[in-house]
């Protein structure tokens, strides 16, 4: 089997009342990842969270627009 190419990545701590980890599943792999500690995932993992969060953003500015 071919070994994963690996980066380091850290996830930013949430509120109080968050859970502290995010899991993220990737053809049938599951990875359950601490907030507030750099870990080292596979990059297609990394890829997936930040998909995420530009679409979060995306979306974010979407809804402020509409609310002009």
């Amino acid at each position: 089997m071919k070994k994963e190419e690996m980066t380091a990545i850290m996830l930013p701590r949430g509120r109080k009342n968050e859970e502290n980890f995010v899991i993220v599943s990737v053809n049938g792999r599951s990875f359950k990842i601490m907030k507030g500690v750099e870990v080292q995932v596979p990059v297609y993992v990394a890829e997936v969270l930040e998909n995420g969060r530009m679409m979060a953003d995306e979306a974010r500015r979407y809804v402020e627009k509409m609310a002009e």
